[in-house]
């Protein structure tokens, strides 16, 4: 297999999980509402988390990140987490005029949060991830560096694309579209934060 071979697999692999909806999809359309540049922040925040672990497993610590107490953990505060960014974007939801200055939280730090209370997110990376990381040593560091590129780019483009659209609809469509979106992406971080904490439970009592 060639390396260019190898990184469009990898592209494949890493947009089938950047496009599924999840709490980094439903924040970053939220978060539009006030920048179009708000994704790339969040991509960016995503990716400070992200570098640092694809190089951790490289260097043999995926088993740690596989064991299901660790995964109860995260679980539990990532679900938590999720529920109190729900609450803030249904009370935002809620007001006449909402304003962005009174909207908590950076997309840089909502980047960085909401990948550390990920729990799925570690075990993507411990799993799928590590295979990733095994193939491209294959080609050496060069190799190894491409993937991050590869698919940290898809974070960062689907990430970009979603707050500019999320943005421009809020313009287009005035005030009640932007508190739709607040509302809807609110429900959303609520099932999210509600699936982390039961999945979690569930796990530590069976």
């Amino acid at each position: 297999m060639s390396l260019l071979a190898f990184l469009s697999g990898a592209f494949v692999i890493s947009l089938s999980g950047v496009l599924a909806p999840g709490p980094v999809t439903a924040v970053t359309i939220g978060k539009g509402g006030q920048s179009p540049h708000s994704g790339a922040w969040i991509a960016i925040g995503h990716g400070i988390v992200e570098i640092p672990l694809m190089i951790l497993l490289a260097l043999g610590v995926g088993r740690f990140l596989a064991d299901p107490t660790v995964k109860i953990v995260f679980g539990i505060l990532g679900g938590l987490f999720l529920l109190y960014m729900a609450v803030g974007l249904m009370r935002e939801a809620g007001r006449t005029a909402v304003a962005a200055s009174s909207f908590s939280g950076s997309p840089l730090a909502a980047g960085i949060l909401l990948s550390l209370g990920n729990p799925y997110f570690f075990v993507w990376w411990a799993t799928v991830g590590v295979a990733l990381i095994m193939q491209s040593w294959v080609f050496g560091l060069a190799g190894f560096l491409a993937l991050i590129a590869v698919h940290w780019l898809c974070d960062f483009f689907w990430s970009y694309f979603l707050s500019a659209l999320s943005f421009t609809g809020g313009k287009f469509f005035g005030k009640w579209f932007q508190r739709a979106v607040f509302a809807v992406c609110g429900v959303a971080l609520f099932g999210f934060g509600g699936w982390f904490l039961y999945d979690a439970v569930t796990s530590l009592v069976a």
